[in-house]
């Protein structure tokens, strides 16, 4: 039996395996190949690398340091959790596992533009045409000009946090028309950011920008922001029994522990900041209070 599953290995999921294997606890690590943070073409947000770093490359780095203290990492997605006799049963698509505690680290996956095909969303995303976190990489456009595909107060939060790097800001409609109530059309009016119904759903891209169309035509952008919402990957827990968020935010204790007690969650997958760093320290919080919950049960010593 394992001291700790964790399901999940982007930065969350790979900063607990560090910590509790250098707890000298026996950790399993699952990973899915789904990490939002692969998706990153570069982060200059994360401490440490004052010229940025990819996402693969920081998940790479740490997937090294995770395995050179012990973590065991197997690409298997996990289909249930259960609990009996006191410990956790993971099922996964070929055989199941028994661990004394889990660590839920899945994070979230955000909604791509409708009718977007995939190869050319890989490709504008590689290229910084398509963007997904403002906070992350709103620096990036500075002066630039953005479009942002979404509608409603989401749309608009969007749009208006956007017009803090850049007064070329326009929101396009991802349906036939927008739906702005008198306060948002004012905001957004006041802003100076244009707005154009849809649909949205075709796309291409053109020398350096990724153009849209849009009910009144095409329309070139520097980059694009989606903001059109996210699944939040907390199924296996919900099904398990645990406590939710009307969204799907997982709700944690102070030490992200969920509502069914030895179950864990970190990162994206928990109500906060979406942010690799603030994801990192949900993780070591998590880490040392199952560490000491365990210590609880069963003396750890060398």
């Amino acid at each position: 039996m394992d001291d700790c599953i964790i399901i999940g290995a982007g930065p969350a999921g790979l900063t607990a395996a560090i910590y509790l294997a250098r707890f000298y606890l026996k950790v399993r690590l699952f990973d899915c190949g789904t990490s939002r943070a692969a998706l990153i073409p570069r982060t200059h947000n994360h401490a440490g690398y004052p010229d940025g770093i990819t996402g693969t490359d920081l998940l790479d780095r740490m997937r090294r340091q995770a395995a050179r203290f012990g973590a065991v990492r197997e690409e298997r997605r996990v289909t249930a959790l259960a609990r009996e006799d006191g410990h956790f049963r993971i099922e996964t698509e070929r055989e199941s596992f028994a661990a004394r505690s889990v660590l839920l680290a899945t994070g979230v996956f955000n909604r791509h533009p409708p009718g977007m095909d995939d190869t050319l969303h890989d490709e504008a995303l590689a290229r910084g045409l398509l963007r997904y976190c403002p906070i992350c990489d709103g620096y990036e456009v500075t002066d630039k000009r953005v479009g942002v595909i979404g509608t409603g107060d989401h749309g608009t939060r969007e749009a208006l946090f956007l017009r803090g790097y850049t007064a070329d800001v326009t929101l396009v409609a991802p349906d036939v028309d927008h739906e702005l109530d008198e306060e948002c059309q004012a905001e957004l009016a006041e802003a100076g950011i244009e707005t154009h119904d849809g649909p949205c759903g075709e796309y291409r891209i053109e020398g350096d920008r990724l153009a849209v169309e849009t009910a009144d035509g095409w329309l070139q952008f520097d980059s694009v922001y989606p903001a059109l919402g996210s699944h939040i990957r907390s199924e296996l827990a919900v099904n398990l029994g645990a406590e939710a968020t009307e969204e799907g935010c997982l709700t944690v204790d102070d030490h992200l522990e969920t509502t069914v007690p030895g179950l864990f969650a970190a990162g994206d997958v928990v109500l906060g900041l979406d942010q690799i760093s603030h994801a990192m320290g949900q993780a070591g919080v998590a880490a040392t209070t199952i560490r000491n919950h365990l210590a609880q049960e069963r003396p750890l010593r060398r």
